[in-house]
């Protein structure tokens, strides 16, 4: 009996048998497929204007986030003098030739316009836009705005945040800032406004000016640092974009963003920091979105952990959306907790009250006061003798006024007669006077 073709049979089918547990196994997932399955996060800060160019270049440097930055804007020497890692957008050649828009937010606008498809490039394929710009100029102002309403076209989250003018630089910048972030708010998702003048709140007066907007964008710079690195790291309990996605629900909601590090023995106090913090008008109270994550060492207890998200759930909206995460932070960063709160409406409150007060104000008269009624008997009475008081001494001043000039010769004739019979009298001896007989 031949046993070699019997020996090649039992090879085919192990060979059989092994490829098909490799076809078998190769459709298995393993966790390099599963990363590449994960969409890749595309994030973009844009600084738009000489400020928010500044920002961005700022926070580019602090950051280790995996972020693209971008500075815009229509003045050739302000973009020249960022640093080369900033990715630089020159735009409005043709119109402005390298030069600014002279605080006119229309032609900010005008030459954002004429220049949507280069803008489009730079927007499309990202998944999340932070928009950052000094509101007051006519770049920050007026082109901001149509930034803002491409990437809301092209369906990218879309985040803005603003600064406002300090109060010794006019109210006419402050009212170009207002007017824009309210032409702007519906074309975003959310945004944050942080007024230059609250600087004053953590610095000294006489820092130098570099300085204190230096401290500033460094506070933004860990603030977003810490919201991407939630996005990105994988944590004991997750946060993804998806969670971030549903806290940005909406149109023009007023965002809170702030990071803070919890010292020990100063719980409560520290983690009153992270929910007021003094660069901002308002903070969390009143939320309808929460996006929370305490990054900790190993040794972070439950205890902490409650008391920091009872304290900001008993600060937000009662119906709320939270979202909740924990992660492991780095050595020596003991914990820090970032919060991201949307829903708050005290500073559009504000402006829309404003300018409601000035419409009013030119719409409707100023109303005549009323004289105060009196109720009570002895009231009346001392109303209807200040009344006849009033009538008497007005009587006595008509008769005043209406007394003409004949009246008034006539009374001087009569004086000067009364003088003369007098002295005339007295120029007659005394035995020719006629006496006035006594009784």
């Amino acid at each position: 009996m031949n046993k070699k073709p019997i020996k090649e049979s039992i090879k085919v089918k192990k060979k059989f048998l092994v490829n098909q547990k490799k076809a078998q196994t190769s459709l298995l997932p393993t966790p390099e497929r599963e990363t590449e399955k994960i969409k890749k996060i595309n994030i973009q800060l844009i600084g738009i204007g000489g400020g928010g160019g500044n920002i961005v270049s700022e926070i580019a440097q602090t950051t280790k986030a995996k972020i693209s930055f971008i500075a815009a804007d229509t003045d050739l020497k302000a973009l020249n003098k960022l640093p080369k890692s900033i990715k630089k957008f020159h735009f409005g050649q043709s119109l402005l030739h390298g030069l600014g828009t002279g605080i006119n937010p229309e032609i900010g606008k005008a030459v954002a316009k004429s220049e949507k498809e280069e803008i489009k490039k730079i927007l499309t394929g990202q998944d999340l836009v932070i928009l950052v710009a000094t509101l007051g100029g006519g770049v920050g102002s007026g082109a901001t705005q149509i930034f803002a309403q491409l990437s809301k076209n092209l369906g990218n989250l879309t985040y803005g945040i603003f600064t406002f003018p300090f109060l010794f630089e006019g109210k006419r910048k402050m009212e170009i800032a207002k007017r824009a972030l309210m032409e702007m708010r519906r074309k975003l998702n959310a945004f944050s406004t942080l007024p230059n003048e609250r600087i004053f709140q953590i610095i000294e007066r006489n820092t130098p000016l570099r300085q204190a907007f230096s401290t500033v964008n460094k506070c933004l710079a860990e603030s977003l640092q810490n919201l991407v690195e939630i996005i990105f790291r994988p944590a004991l309990i997750n946060i993804d974009f998806a969670d971030l996605k549903t806290i940005f629900e909406g149109h023009g909601a007023l965002a809170y963003l702030n990071s803070a590090k919890i010292e020990k023995n100063n719980e409560q106090k520290e983690i009153e920091k992270v929910i007021h913090s003094p660069l901002y008008p308002y903070s969390v109270i009143g939320a309808k979105g929460v996006l929370l994550n305490i990054a900790g060492q190993k040794d972070l207890s439950l205890a902490l952990v409650n008391q920091i998200s009872k304290t900001i759930s008993e600060k937000v909206d009662k119906e709320a959306k939270i979202i909740f995460g924990i992660s492991r932070a780095e050595k020596k960063q003991g914990t820090i907790v970032t919060l991201l709160a949307t829903g708050c409406s005290k500073v559009l409150n504000e402006i829309a009250k404003n300018k409601r007060k000035k419409k009013l104000k030119k719409k409707i008269p100023p109303k005549k006061e009323k004289p105060q009624t009196i109720s009570s008997p002895s009231g009346k009475k001392k109303k209807e003798e200040e009344v006849s008081k009033k009538e008497s001494v007005s009587k006595e001043i008509e008769v005043v006024v209406r007394k003409n000039g004949l009246q008034l010769k006539k009374e001087i004739e009569k004086e000067e007669a009364e003088i003369l019979a007098k002295e005339r009298f007295w120029e007659t001896p005394t035995f020719l006077r006629k006496k006035k007989p006594i009784f």
